[in-house]
């Protein structure tokens, strides 16, 4: 097996807040040092599976955009394995500026072959994962964001002993398959909260596709839309970090975070509710993050 179940269980940390609330954050971003939070888990069961089958000549194809946290990934589990990998950018235009793109530089070292479509051939996913898969028979094509059956399945690492004792499971939402897992193997008397990081109208029927549990609740956390930064997003990250020892991100587990303290503040949770947030890590992306924000001279992440 690549991916191995740590020996040492992900750390759970206490955020202090001054309502009469309990905040918890399991640090998922450490499960392992280039294969971040809940990328981890969502390949767990769909490499794992793939390689153990010794075909000759393996290969793993995925999809993703400019500064995927999914493409690091899956490039380095690539390294890690010896495995070829095929990354599909969204983004032709990238082309002749990729080398300026940290995410893509790292995926490229770690010996991925990147291949640059058009956003409307991206769009067509389906059909080009078909064509992939007549072309290359043996290869591993893992959808974009990892979210498949499997991904769901390799979730259900993230919920413990430990994390029973929660009333509330907050995640950030991508692609659906880390809500989805949750809500399927959480306690039955647990609440899911899902912090929609791109507001797609979609999701819920990509969710319900995957777990057959309604216990779940989308919020819409896309402050403004997927991948835009405000002030106010990086003087949260800054001051949590600041305070909390904690790193994020600015696309999922940051926005999530300065939500659920917003909703703290509304009341909308009950008087001595415990919540537990995943860090679903992605922290690479902050280098990208900080260098468009420094073309726009504002202020960076710490």
């Amino acid at each position: 097996m690549i991916l191995q179940i740590p020996t040492d269980p992900v750390p759970i940390q206490e955020i202090s807040v001054d309502k009469n609330i309990k905040l918890f954050m399991k640090r998922e971003d450490l499960v392992h040092p280039l294969i971040s939070g809940n990328k981890y888990w969502k390949l767990f069961h769909n490499v794992n599976a793939y390689l153990e089958k010794e075909i000759e000549n393996p290969m793993i194809i995925t999809f993703g955009g400019a500064y995927s946290n999914h493409i690091s990934a899956v490039s380095a589990v690539g390294k890690l394995s010896g495995v070829r990998t095929v990354g599909i950018i969204r983004g032709e235009e990238l082309h002749e500026k990729w080398r300026d793109n940290p995410t893509l530089v790292f995926a490229f070292r770690n010996g991925m072959n990147l291949k640059f479509v058009s956003r409307e051939e991206y769009r067509n996913k389906e059909k080009l994962s078909e064509f992939l898969q007549q072309e290359f028979p043996n290869a591993l094509i893992v959808p974009e964001g990892g979210t498949n059956e499997d991904a769901v399945q390799g979730i259900k690492m993230m919920l413990n002993n430990e994390t029973k004792d929660f009333d509330y499971l907050c995640t950030a939402v991508g692609t659906g398959g880390t809500i989805a897992g949750i809500s399927k193997f959480c306690e039955e008397n647990q609440k899911v909260i899902g912090f929609k990081a791109v507001d797609d109208s979609s999701l819920e029927n990509t969710i319900d596709q995957l777990t057959l549990k309604k216990n779940y609740n989308l919020i819409n956390s896309s402050f403004g839309g997927y991948g835009k930064i405000k002030n106010d997003n990086i003087r949260f990250i800054n001051d949590f970090k600041e305070k909390y020892d904690i790193p994020l991100e600015p696309i999922y587990t940051g926005k999530m975070m300065q939500r659920v303290f917003e909703l703290i503040d509304e009341g909308y949770f009950p008087e001595e509710s415990k919540i537990l947030c995943f860090h679903t890590g992605g922290l690479q992306g902050i280098e990208g993050a900080n260098m468009l924000l420094e073309k726009q001279n504002r202020k960076l992440i710490i």
